[in-house]
């Protein structure tokens, strides 16, 4: 049986969270977070670790990808095609479940939601989000425009203070 010995030099791990709110204006639109999400990496003074972001609805997802005006039409195209609003969903016969008044006719949202992710995990170094030369973190909303959040937790090796 091995045993771990104890080093004195191991560095403390700091995590920390925050719920980002995320007001979005289209029924499918793609909202850039990345800045928002180095600004609380950067306010947490973390050197080195990991950022976790996750979307807390059923109707949104997060991707990395490059953020850039023509990709972001053909990702809306592209989603609308995948599980098109105008296509016969059991979930949006409202009269035959239990739902609130304003219950939304979202079937399509929920099923592209499905097809991406709910979150996205970045490493961080020298202080930095590691990500591409061309990737953002990028928040789909599925079935706005609705006031959303985005959970965000970040953990590692804080920046050292030593002289």
């Amino acid at each position: 049986m091995q045993s771990m010995q104890r080093t004195d030099d191991i560095s403390p791990m700091a995590i920390a969270h925050t719920v980002l709110e995320i007001p979005t204006d289209a029924s499918i639109g793609v909202y850039n977070v990345t800045e928002r999400i180095q600004d609380f990496v950067t306010e947490h003074k973390i050197a080195s670790g990991q950022v976790l972001v996750f979307s807390r609805h059923t109707t949104t997802a997060l991707a990395i990808n490059e953020y850039e005006t023509r990709l972001l039409t053909d990702i809306k195209t592209y989603l609308q095609k995948l599980a098109s609003p105008n296509d016969k969903y059991l979930h949006n016969d409202l009269h035959l479940r239990v739902v609130p008044p304003d219950e939304p006719i979202n079937a399509h949202s929920h099923l592209m939601a499905m097809t991406l992710s709910t979150s996205e995990v970045v490493p961080i170094v020298k202080g930095k989000l590691a990500l591409g030369t061309y990737q953002s973190i990028l928040f789909l909303e599925l079935d706005g425009p609705r006031e959303r959040t985005l959970f965000v937790q970040v953990s590692g090796e804080p920046i050292s203070t030593e002289v």
